[in-house]
């Protein structure tokens, strides 16, 4: 369905192209996101939204389209409701240190979330005394709604935020955002969602969900490296403290005060990646005219081929439930005594397989487990082949085979 899109991508053109499987981490670019950014640095390198010449004004109509794009792709009511951010991390931080706390106030996160939801919350333990709790998964690493409504529950008028990963990036497992949502509202308590892998990758509608914040990258989604967005709902985004205050972020200024400027200005401080943001509006607008829901069943199908192909090794074990239809395009396999890193590196090498190993930046899920040696993950995207599923899994075996 999407193979004739791989000429869209310089590194998939030619007879020599890898078998990418490292999309849970950075996607590759088109050309269209690629020649916006010579554009850009070659033809109008200027200031957008502050100087009014050629240059400027070209700058603030290709931001302001970008966010327009972004807007219509998240279904957001608004366009000053799109921030931009330089990746999930930088909004969740936006966030976590943008709203007012007093001590006790609780923020409740899962198990198996990626550093950059876990460490802001521990820092406010730390600074501000606020209370983390932590919804364990059930055994396989799905949702537990049980456990959640009964820690929300026990905490009750306490509970101020609830942030979760859409889609975890340790095993490609999602979980139900609306239902979480629902559960959070009747505690007054705002819903956050790490949008990383979930927003690349599928239809997220925060109007549906109805969610009051959502992060994600950029450079996730056929964008430029260090460019992500924040959504979040207007009247929230007034109510934020700015993390990276000065230039744009003010209306007007005097020695001793200042009025903010509002969202989304007050938090895009400092010269903007100007060549970033017009990329990222190319990238969204590339997106938009696939079906999103589409995307996702292929990468299952991608994932079932992977799946049923190595599922039979003793010596690994795939994270999260066998069925790679709960898994959406990550495949996330447990090395054992196996040397991951040296695996990668082989498959690298030998057959042009590009895949992460490690800990994916969820320590904490592999530490409490004690599972040093962390995993080896492969993720799919959209441009994926069966042929690359299916180097992926016979190399990957041979490779397990001869180690063990």
């Amino acid at each position: 369905m999407f193979t004739n899109l791989r000429d869209d991508f310089p590194t998939l053109r030619g007879e020599n192209a890898p078998a990418y499987l490292d999309n849970a981490c950075v996607t590759l670019k088109p050309d269209s996101v690629i020649n916006s950014i010579t554009d850009y640095y070659s033809m109008y390198p200027g200031c957008g939204g502050r100087s009014v010449h050629r240059y400027g004004t070209q700058v603030s109509r290709l931001v302001s389209e970008a966010r327009h794009s972004v807007a219509n792709f998240i279904n957001a009511k608004s366009t000053n409701e799109v921030v931009f951010t330089r990746n999930a991390t930088h909004s969740i931080n936006q966030i976590a240190k943008g709203m007012t706390w007093s001590e006790g106030d609780v923020v409740i996160t899962g198990d198996r979330e990626h550093n950059s939801n876990l460490v802001p919350w521990l820092q406010l333990v730390e600074e501000k005394g606020i209370d983390h709790r932590i919804v364990e998964s059930n055994p396989d690493n799905t949702f537990n709604m049980q456990k959640f409504e009964d820690l929300c529950e026990e905490v009750g008028e306490r509970l101020k935020l609830v942030s979760l990963s859409h889609v975890g990036n340790l095993d490609g497992i999602s979980i139900p955002i609306k239902q979480i949502t629902k559960v959070a509202h009747q505690y007054d308590a705002l819903m956050a969602v790490d949008g990383a892998q979930s927003t690349p990758h599928m239809r997220v509608d925060v109007q549906d969900l109805d969610i009051d914040f959502l992060s994600f990258s950029i450079h996730k989604m056929c964008g430029p490296s260090g460019m992500g967005g924040l959504w979040g709902r207007y009247e929230l985004l007034e109510s934020l403290r700015s993390i990276q205050s000065g230039g744009q972020t003010v209306e007007t200024s005097y020695y001793d005060s200042l009025k903010w400027a509002a969202p989304p200005s007050k938090f895009e401080g400092g010269l903007g990646n100007f060549a970033g943001m017009i990329a990222s509006g190319k990238a969204i607008q590339y997106l938009s005219k696939l079906d999103m829901n589409a995307v996702h069943e292929h990468e299952i199908k991608l994932n079932n081929i992977i799946t049923n192909k190595i599922k039979h090794l003793d010596a690994i074990e795939i994270i999260g439930p066998e069925n790679a239809n709960q898994r959406g395009g990550i495949c996330s396999i447990l090395m054992g005594d196996l040397p991951s890193h040296d695996i990668a590196i082989l498959l690298d090498e030998a057959a042009g397989i590009m895949v992460r190993s490690g800990q994916h930046c969820v320590h904490s899920w592999f530490n409490s487990r004690g599972y040093d040696n962390g995993s080896l993950r492969a993720s799919a995207y959209f441009y994926n082949t069966e042929e690359d599923a299916n180097l992926f899994a016979d190399t990957f075996t041979e490779a397990v085979e001869a180690f063990g």
